[in-house]
């Protein structure tokens, strides 16, 4: 259990993802882990967008968004909790994130009954189904505080696929497990080219 000295200390010591890729075009970059803004862990080869990083990434443009965003409080997975100091939900038929620009719980997690079909559509993702990018994930918060409508959704951290990502950025599995141990909250993530 953290004393309330240390759980003011790592507080006051944030937790940086850096995401640096050669240029706007590039599919890969680098990632490190920077704590009291020292590098801790990293650099590690990184999967970025099909379509390389954008300033204005959009719905479905296969972009990943430039800037820094927040790390959401909870990690999602089919696996079971890999020992996530943040939240875990395991992830179940029924679990979709919504990515229909058009519907009120746009760029959210949404459950719903296994078979039921969503009232919301676009490209919105089963996330149970994705056996091999999903086995474990943290959300990347871009378009999150507010969201806008068509200014993307579902980018996420996760397992790599061994190809470049619809947006998201991925790692390799070892990486992604031993960063997402030991994220806490408040954490953030920097993307750049």
């Amino acid at each position: 259990m953290l004393t309330l000295a240390l759980a003011l200390a790592l507080h006051a010591c944030p937790q940086r993802i850096v995401v640096t890729a050669p240029s706007v075009r590039s599919t890969t970059a680098t990632a490190a882990l920077l704590e009291c803004g020292r590098r801790v862990a990293g650099p590690w080869r990184a999967r970025v967008g099909r379509n390389g990083l954008s300033a204005h990434h959009r719905e479905g443009d296969g972009t990943t968004p430039v800037g820094t965003f927040g790390v959401g409080a909870t990690v999602y997975g089919l696996d079971p909790d890999p020992g996530v100091k943040l939240r875990y939900h395991r992830l179940v038929c029924g679990d979709w994130w919504d990515e229909d620009p058009r519907s009120t719980t746009y760029n959210r997690f949404r459950h719903l009954p296994c078979g039921a079909r969503p009232a919301f559509g676009g490209g919105s993702e089963a996330l149970w189904r994705a056996t091999v990018a999903y086995r474990e994930f943290a959300v990347i918060q871009a378009n999150a505080h507010p969201i806008v409508a068509g200014r993307g959704s579902a980018i996420f951290l996760h397992d790599d696929t061994g190809r470049p990502t619809n947006g998201c950025v991925s790692l390799a599995r070892p990486q992604l497990i031993w960063l997402l141990r030991r994220l806490r909250p408040g954490a953030m993530i920097q993307i750049a080219a």
